[in-house]
């Protein structure tokens, strides 16, 4: 599996205490970061302990002081911040896009603030000011959803296809939210299960089309066959069920069945899939989503085969 460098997460501290050290405009940012999301700022360390606090930012000028205090925090329990100090970190913070209540954040690991900044400032122009409004049209829309599609991969299946480029509800479109309470009243289509088969015949996935990388972006199950490279497989979704099919080399070449590998994703149980030719894997599909009882919804069918 693709490796990334950090984990991503989005915590909320709203009335929640934050320890705060240093001060002069490394320190100031940050303070102005925990307000902005409804922390509370604490600036004792011993009150910070005493308290239970679970989170530093540290930013003194003294290199030095920001190493004690760092290592203090940290056996006290707390997650460390470091300003321009990646290696003393536990987090990084990111250069946010706020189009509340939807964030963008751009990171780098603390490798370069600069190049989120700009690659955030880049984003700012091609995203509309509408997608917070988006968001929360959707938010409201949710209760009829869930009685229209009580099964959570067809709820996803209907968003998806309202939200991809050129739908009804194209995050890109600035009049979108607009349309989301006629969308939800009357445009929901019955959706039934769908199987695509994509060759993967690069281990780069830049070289996946358009269609293929949004297949994988929705897929709620992937049926993979051969060793498909890990960064192909990072472009699926992270929730989506796997089931791994470990194919002999004969069975790529001349069509013969492979051996049944095990279930990936929280699932159990698994069957043979059929190798080979294109229309022989998207049978295999659909038979193992059958027997594997999937609900309604997009299953792809990974099939490495190289050039």
């Amino acid at each position: 599996m693709s490796r990334i460098a950090s984990l991503p997460l989005f915590h909320q501290i709203a009335g929640k205490q934050v320890l705060v050290l240093g001060e002069g405009p490394a320190a100031e940012p940050k303070r102005r970061l925990v307000e902005r999301a409804g922390g509370v700022i604490v600036e004792d360390f011993a009150r910070a302990v005493d308290e239970g606090v679970r989170l530093a930012f540290i930013a003194f000028e003294d290199a030095q002081a920001c190493e004690v205090a760092a290592i203090n925090a940290r056996c006290a329990g707390m997650l460390v911040n470091v300003v321009d100090r990646p290696e003393l970190c536990d987090f990084t913070t990111p250069s946010i896009l706020d189009r509340d209540p939807l964030l963008v954040a751009i990171g780098t690991g603390g490798a370069s603030a600069g190049l989120a900044k700009h690659v955030r400032l880049r984003l700012e122009r091609v995203l509309p000011d509408t997608l917070g409004a988006l968001a929360r049209a959707l938010e409201a829309a949710r209760p009829l959803l869930r009685q229209r599609y009580p099964e959570g991969a067809a709820r996803r299946r209907a968003v998806d296809e309202a939200l991809r480029e050129g739908g009804p509800l194209d995050p890109l479109d600035p009049q979108s939210f607009q349309r989301v309470a006629a969308w939800a009243e009357s445009g929901i289509s019955t959706l039934s299960a769908q199987t695509e088969l994509i060759l993967v015949t690069s281990p780069d996935p830049e070289d996946l089309t358009l269609r293929q990388a949004r297949l994988l972006g929705e897929a709620d199950v992937l049926l993979v066959y051969g060793d498909v490279p890990p960064a192909i497989l990072a472009r699926a979704r992270a929730d989506a069920a796997r089931r791994v099919f470990h194919v002999e080399q004969g069975a790529q070449a001349g069509g013969k069945q492979g051996s049944g590998g095990g279930l990936e994703g929280g699932e159990t149980g698994s069957e043979p899939g059929k190798a080979g030719s294109g229309t022989g894997l998207q049978t295999g599909a659909a038979e193992a989503t059958q027997t594997g009882g999937t609900r309604p919804g997009l299953t792809v069918v990974l099939h490495w085969q190289p050039d």
